[in-house]
Protein backbone atom coordinates (compact mmCIF):
# COMPACT_ATOMS: atom_id res chain seq x y z
CA UNK A 1 0.00 0.00 0.00
CA UNK A 2 1.18 3.82 -0.88
CA UNK A 3 1.37 6.06 1.64
CA UNK A 4 -1.38 8.08 0.01
CA UNK A 5 -2.81 4.70 0.27
CA UNK A 6 -2.52 4.58 4.10
CA UNK A 7 -3.42 7.81 4.57
CA UNK A 8 -6.48 7.49 2.74
CA UNK A 9 -7.40 4.96 4.38
CA UNK A 10 -6.60 6.45 7.95
CA UNK A 11 -8.82 9.24 7.20
CA UNK A 12 -11.68 7.63 6.17
CA UNK A 13 -11.49 5.44 9.11
CA UNK A 14 -11.45 8.74 11.61
CA UNK A 15 -13.11 11.24 9.81
CA UNK A 16 -14.66 10.41 7.06
CA UNK A 17 -12.72 11.61 4.16
CA UNK A 18 -12.21 10.26 1.07
CA UNK A 19 -10.10 9.27 -1.30
CA UNK A 20 -11.94 12.00 -4.05
CA UNK A 21 -10.93 14.86 -1.16
CA UNK A 22 -7.62 13.68 -0.70
CA UNK A 23 -6.76 13.52 -4.42
CA UNK A 24 -8.34 17.39 -4.25
CA UNK A 25 -5.91 18.38 -1.63
CA UNK A 26 -2.99 16.45 -3.00
CA UNK A 27 -3.62 18.22 -6.78
CA UNK A 28 -2.98 21.36 -5.11
CA UNK A 29 -0.35 21.23 -2.14
CA UNK A 30 2.20 18.54 -2.26
CA UNK A 31 1.93 15.54 -0.03
CA UNK A 32 4.70 13.15 1.39
CA UNK A 33 5.67 11.56 5.11
CA UNK A 34 8.80 9.44 5.33
CA UNK A 35 8.45 6.08 6.89
CA UNK A 36 10.21 7.33 10.38
CA UNK A 37 7.11 9.63 11.02
CA UNK A 38 4.50 7.35 9.31
CA UNK A 39 5.71 4.42 12.17
CA UNK A 40 5.20 7.31 15.10
CA UNK A 41 1.68 7.90 14.16
CA UNK A 42 -0.88 5.75 16.33
CA UNK A 43 -3.42 4.57 13.76
CA UNK A 44 -5.65 4.29 16.72
CA UNK A 45 -5.48 8.16 17.43
CA UNK A 46 -7.62 10.51 15.19
CA UNK A 47 -5.65 13.33 16.87
CA UNK A 48 -2.55 11.97 16.41
CA UNK A 49 -0.28 14.69 16.46
CA UNK A 50 2.50 13.43 14.20
CA UNK A 51 -0.59 12.78 11.61
CA UNK A 52 -1.77 16.29 11.83
CA UNK A 53 1.51 17.55 10.45
CA UNK A 54 1.85 15.60 7.47
CA UNK A 55 -1.68 13.90 6.36
CA UNK A 56 -3.41 16.23 4.14
CA UNK A 57 -6.87 17.73 5.66
CA UNK A 58 -9.96 18.68 3.44
CA UNK A 59 -9.50 21.87 5.48
CA UNK A 60 -6.43 22.98 3.05
CA UNK A 61 -9.13 23.49 0.66
CA UNK A 62 -11.30 26.28 2.30
CA UNK A 63 -10.98 29.86 0.99
CA UNK A 64 -10.08 31.53 4.71
CA UNK A 65 -10.15 35.68 4.44
CA UNK A 66 -7.05 36.74 5.28
CA UNK A 67 -4.88 34.04 3.92
CA UNK A 68 -2.27 34.43 1.38
CA UNK A 69 -0.20 32.54 -1.56
CA UNK A 70 2.64 34.18 -0.08
CA UNK A 71 2.34 34.91 3.53
CA UNK A 72 5.83 36.59 4.62
CA UNK A 73 6.37 38.08 1.31
CA UNK A 74 9.19 35.87 -0.14
CA UNK A 75 8.64 36.78 -3.54
CA UNK A 76 8.71 40.79 -3.17
CA UNK A 77 11.83 40.13 -1.54
CA UNK A 78 13.60 37.83 -4.69
CA UNK A 79 15.95 39.54 -6.73
CA UNK A 80 16.91 36.87 -8.38
CA UNK A 81 16.01 32.97 -8.03
CA UNK A 82 16.71 31.32 -5.06
CA UNK A 83 17.65 34.40 -3.36
CA UNK A 84 15.50 36.03 -0.72
CA UNK A 85 17.25 39.27 0.73
CA UNK A 86 14.81 41.26 3.58
CA UNK A 87 17.22 41.66 6.06
CA UNK A 88 20.62 43.92 4.89
CA UNK A 89 22.82 41.33 6.79
CA UNK A 90 21.62 38.57 6.02
CA UNK A 91 19.26 36.65 3.64
CA UNK A 92 18.34 33.10 2.49
CA UNK A 93 19.81 30.69 -0.49
CA UNK A 94 17.15 28.03 -1.81
CA UNK A 95 18.35 25.91 -4.08
CA UNK A 96 16.09 23.36 -3.75
CA UNK A 97 12.50 23.36 -3.47
CA UNK A 98 11.51 20.05 -2.42
CA UNK A 99 11.18 18.33 1.12
CA UNK A 100 11.12 14.70 2.25
CA UNK A 101 7.74 15.20 3.95
CA UNK A 102 5.23 18.30 2.91
CA UNK A 103 4.10 19.79 6.62
CA UNK A 104 0.59 20.64 6.02
CA UNK A 105 0.73 24.51 7.70
CA UNK A 106 3.58 24.90 5.63
CA UNK A 107 4.46 28.83 5.11
CA UNK A 108 5.37 28.11 1.60
CA UNK A 109 2.44 25.46 1.20
CA UNK A 110 1.85 26.32 -2.55
CA UNK A 111 5.28 26.41 -3.58
CA UNK A 112 7.04 23.67 -2.41
CA UNK A 113 7.35 20.09 -4.23
CA UNK A 114 5.44 21.53 -7.25
CA UNK A 115 8.01 21.51 -9.33
CA UNK A 116 10.44 18.30 -11.39
CA UNK A 117 13.00 18.30 -9.04
CA UNK A 118 12.88 21.48 -7.32
CA UNK A 119 16.33 22.53 -7.96
CA UNK A 120 17.87 25.61 -9.11
CA UNK A 121 19.39 25.56 -12.50
CA UNK A 122 23.06 25.48 -12.94
CA UNK A 123 23.08 28.85 -13.84
CA UNK A 124 20.23 30.04 -11.99
CA UNK A 125 22.62 28.86 -8.98
CA UNK A 126 25.62 30.47 -10.12
CA UNK A 127 23.57 34.07 -10.40
CA UNK A 128 22.56 33.74 -6.81
CA UNK A 129 26.42 32.76 -5.99
CA UNK A 130 27.11 35.62 -7.83
CA UNK A 131 24.49 38.12 -6.03
CA UNK A 132 26.04 36.72 -2.63
CA UNK A 133 29.67 37.54 -4.06
CA UNK A 134 28.30 41.11 -4.87
CA UNK A 135 26.43 42.17 -2.13
CA UNK A 136 29.15 42.21 0.90
CA UNK A 137 26.51 43.44 3.65
CA UNK A 138 25.28 39.56 4.13
CA UNK A 139 27.49 38.73 6.57
CA UNK A 140 25.34 35.43 7.19
CA UNK A 141 23.43 32.98 4.18
CA UNK A 142 21.00 30.56 4.78
CA UNK A 143 20.34 28.14 3.24
CA UNK A 144 16.51 27.25 3.06
CA UNK A 145 13.96 25.19 0.24
CA UNK A 146 12.87 23.04 0.36
CA UNK A 147 15.12 21.17 2.38
CA UNK A 148 18.75 21.90 2.04
CA UNK A 149 20.21 18.64 3.03
CA UNK A 150 17.95 16.77 0.59
CA UNK A 151 20.73 18.23 -2.37
CA UNK A 152 23.03 15.67 -3.22
CA UNK A 153 26.17 15.47 -1.48
CA UNK A 154 28.45 16.94 -4.79
CA UNK A 155 25.81 20.24 -4.60
CA UNK A 156 25.54 20.67 -1.06
CA UNK A 157 29.74 20.71 -1.42
CA UNK A 158 29.77 23.09 -4.20
CA UNK A 159 27.32 25.52 -2.16
CA UNK A 160 29.08 25.24 0.90
CA UNK A 161 32.69 25.68 -0.19
CA UNK A 162 31.22 28.66 -2.78
CA UNK A 163 30.06 30.26 0.48
CA UNK A 164 32.95 29.14 2.60
CA UNK A 165 34.95 31.34 -0.27
CA UNK A 166 33.00 34.28 0.26
CA UNK A 167 35.14 36.40 2.36
CA UNK A 168 32.28 38.91 4.04
CA UNK A 169 29.98 35.81 4.29
CA UNK A 170 30.94 34.69 8.27
CA UNK A 171 28.14 32.35 9.23
CA UNK A 172 26.28 29.84 7.88
CA UNK A 173 23.11 28.57 8.54
CA UNK A 174 20.97 25.37 7.09
CA UNK A 175 17.20 25.08 8.22
CA UNK A 176 16.54 21.37 8.12
CA UNK A 177 13.67 18.76 9.00
CA UNK A 178 16.28 15.71 7.85
CA UNK A 179 17.42 14.62 11.57
CA UNK A 180 13.85 14.54 12.54
CA UNK A 181 12.46 13.20 9.22
CA UNK A 182 14.59 11.15 7.79
CA UNK A 183 18.26 10.45 9.91
CA UNK A 184 19.69 8.04 8.25
CA UNK A 185 20.87 10.54 5.77
CA UNK A 186 23.26 12.26 8.44
CA UNK A 187 26.08 10.17 7.15
CA UNK A 188 29.68 10.86 7.70
CA UNK A 189 30.13 12.09 4.29
CA UNK A 190 27.63 14.74 5.22
CA UNK A 191 28.94 15.48 8.28
CA UNK A 192 32.15 16.44 6.44
CA UNK A 193 30.81 18.20 4.00
CA UNK A 194 28.92 20.88 6.72
CA UNK A 195 32.62 20.70 9.05
CA UNK A 196 34.53 24.13 7.51
CA UNK A 197 36.29 27.09 8.92
CA UNK A 198 33.17 29.41 8.40
CA UNK A 199 30.88 29.13 11.86
CA UNK A 200 27.84 26.91 10.68
CA UNK A 201 24.96 26.64 12.51
CA UNK A 202 22.17 23.51 11.87
CA UNK A 203 18.29 24.85 12.60
CA UNK A 204 16.40 21.70 13.74
CA UNK A 205 12.65 21.95 12.50
CA UNK A 206 10.48 20.01 15.12
CA UNK A 207 7.22 20.35 16.77
CA UNK A 208 6.59 17.92 18.95
CA UNK A 209 8.31 15.39 21.45
CA UNK A 210 7.84 12.27 19.96
CA UNK A 211 9.83 13.14 17.18
CA UNK A 212 12.59 13.19 18.84
CA UNK A 213 13.31 9.28 18.44
CA UNK A 214 16.47 7.64 19.44
CA UNK A 215 17.43 7.48 15.92
CA UNK A 216 16.52 11.11 15.26
CA UNK A 217 18.51 12.14 18.73
CA UNK A 218 21.85 10.06 17.49
CA UNK A 219 21.23 12.01 13.92
CA UNK A 220 21.67 15.48 15.70
CA UNK A 221 24.07 14.26 18.32
CA UNK A 222 26.49 13.17 15.21
CA UNK A 223 26.08 16.86 13.87
CA UNK A 224 26.74 18.36 17.51
CA UNK A 225 29.51 15.81 18.09
CA UNK A 226 31.51 16.94 15.09
CA UNK A 227 31.33 20.33 16.02
CA UNK A 228 28.55 21.80 14.57
CA UNK A 229 25.94 23.49 16.88
CA UNK A 230 22.49 22.87 16.37
CA UNK A 231 19.04 25.37 17.05
CA UNK A 232 15.75 24.31 16.77
CA UNK A 233 12.64 26.34 15.61
CA UNK A 234 8.65 25.02 16.06
CA UNK A 235 5.64 26.79 15.22
CA UNK A 236 2.97 26.52 17.68
CA UNK A 237 0.08 24.70 16.07
CA UNK A 238 -3.33 24.10 17.43
CA UNK A 239 -3.86 20.20 18.58
CA UNK A 240 -0.38 19.70 17.85
CA UNK A 241 1.72 21.73 20.52
CA UNK A 242 -0.44 24.25 21.85
CA UNK A 243 -0.49 22.78 25.39
CA UNK A 244 2.58 23.91 28.46
CA UNK A 245 2.81 20.35 29.18
CA UNK A 246 3.52 19.39 25.19
CA UNK A 247 5.63 22.44 25.10
CA UNK A 248 7.84 21.80 28.49
CA UNK A 249 8.67 17.99 27.10
CA UNK A 250 9.78 19.42 23.92
CA UNK A 251 11.46 22.27 24.90
CA UNK A 252 13.54 20.10 27.71
CA UNK A 253 14.52 16.43 25.56
CA UNK A 254 16.13 19.93 22.99
CA UNK A 255 18.28 21.06 25.51
CA UNK A 256 19.05 17.29 27.11
CA UNK A 257 20.26 16.73 23.33
CA UNK A 258 22.36 19.76 23.44
CA UNK A 259 19.97 21.82 20.95
CA UNK A 260 19.41 25.39 22.40
CA UNK A 261 15.66 26.25 21.23
CA UNK A 262 15.36 29.10 18.98
CA UNK A 263 12.48 30.33 18.00
CA UNK A 264 8.65 29.30 18.46
CA UNK A 265 6.49 30.71 15.23
CA UNK A 266 2.72 31.88 15.35
CA UNK A 267 1.54 30.21 12.55
CA UNK A 268 1.59 31.94 8.92
CA UNK A 269 -1.34 33.20 7.25
CA UNK A 270 -0.56 30.52 4.39
CA UNK A 271 -3.88 29.29 2.36
CA UNK A 272 -5.78 26.41 3.95
CA UNK A 273 -3.90 26.64 7.39
CA UNK A 274 -6.75 28.41 9.41
CA UNK A 275 -6.91 25.09 11.45
CA UNK A 276 -3.77 25.13 12.55
CA UNK A 277 -3.60 28.55 14.04
CA UNK A 278 -3.65 29.60 17.46
CA UNK A 279 -4.60 33.38 18.58
CA UNK A 280 -1.48 35.36 19.96
CA UNK A 281 -3.39 35.64 22.98
CA UNK A 282 -2.77 31.93 23.22
CA UNK A 283 0.38 31.82 22.34
CA UNK A 284 1.30 34.35 24.67
CA UNK A 285 -0.67 32.79 27.44
CA UNK A 286 1.65 29.35 26.88
CA UNK A 287 4.98 31.69 26.98
CA UNK A 288 3.52 32.87 30.12
CA UNK A 289 3.79 29.27 32.09
CA UNK A 290 6.66 28.36 30.26
CA UNK A 291 8.29 31.06 31.53
CA UNK A 292 7.45 30.08 35.41
CA UNK A 293 8.21 26.20 34.60
CA UNK A 294 11.43 25.52 32.20
CA UNK A 295 14.58 27.06 32.55
CA UNK A 296 15.96 30.06 30.28
CA UNK A 297 18.09 27.59 28.22
CA UNK A 298 14.72 25.92 27.53
CA UNK A 299 13.17 29.29 26.52
CA UNK A 300 12.32 29.75 22.37
CA UNK A 301 10.99 33.52 21.41
CA UNK A 302 7.89 33.75 20.36
CA UNK A 303 7.55 35.22 16.68
CA UNK A 304 5.40 36.77 14.20
CA UNK A 305 6.09 37.05 10.38
CA UNK A 306 3.97 40.28 9.71
CA UNK A 307 2.18 39.38 6.66
CA UNK A 308 3.54 41.16 3.17
CA UNK A 309 7.29 40.92 3.98
CA UNK A 310 7.71 43.31 6.58
CA UNK A 311 9.97 40.70 8.67
CA UNK A 312 9.73 38.74 12.30
CA UNK A 313 8.75 40.47 15.38
CA UNK A 314 8.82 39.03 18.60
CA UNK A 315 5.07 38.91 20.15
CA UNK A 316 5.98 37.33 23.40
CA UNK A 317 3.57 38.37 26.70
CA UNK A 318 4.40 41.76 28.01
CA UNK A 319 6.17 41.80 31.78
CA UNK A 320 6.62 45.76 31.88
CA UNK A 321 4.51 48.75 32.25
CA UNK A 322 5.24 52.47 32.77
CA UNK A 323 3.04 54.02 35.66
CA UNK A 324 4.72 57.51 35.63
CA UNK A 325 7.80 59.04 34.63
CA UNK A 326 10.40 56.86 37.03
CA UNK A 327 8.33 53.90 37.99
CA UNK A 328 7.39 50.65 35.82
CA UNK A 329 4.81 47.81 36.88
CA UNK A 330 6.91 44.37 36.44
CA UNK A 331 4.86 41.08 36.58
CA UNK A 332 6.77 38.14 37.40
CA UNK A 333 5.92 34.73 36.20
CA UNK A 334 3.13 33.72 38.55
CA UNK A 335 1.41 37.29 36.95
CA UNK A 336 2.32 39.17 40.83
CA UNK A 337 3.19 43.09 39.83
CA UNK A 338 5.73 45.20 41.66
CA UNK A 339 6.94 48.11 41.28
CA UNK A 340 10.50 49.01 40.22
CA UNK A 341 11.79 53.29 40.32
CA UNK A 342 14.41 53.49 37.15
Amino acid sequence: MSTSERIAARQINHRATGSDDLALVASRFAVAITEPMQDLIDPADPNDPIAKQFEPDVRELADNPGELHDPIGDEAHSPVPGIVHRYPDRLLLTAIRVCPVYCRFCFRHETVGQQDNGLLSAAELETALDYIRKHKEAWEVILSGGDPLLLSLRRLQKIVAELNGIDHVKVIRIHTRIPVVDPERITDDLVSTLKQNKALFVVLHTNHPRELTDAARHACARLIDNGIPMLSQSVLLKGVNDDAAVLEELLRKLVENRIKPYYLHHADRARGTSHFRTSIKEGQALMRQLRGSISGLCQPEYVLDIPGGHGKVPVGPQWISKCNSAIYSINDYQGCPHDYSD
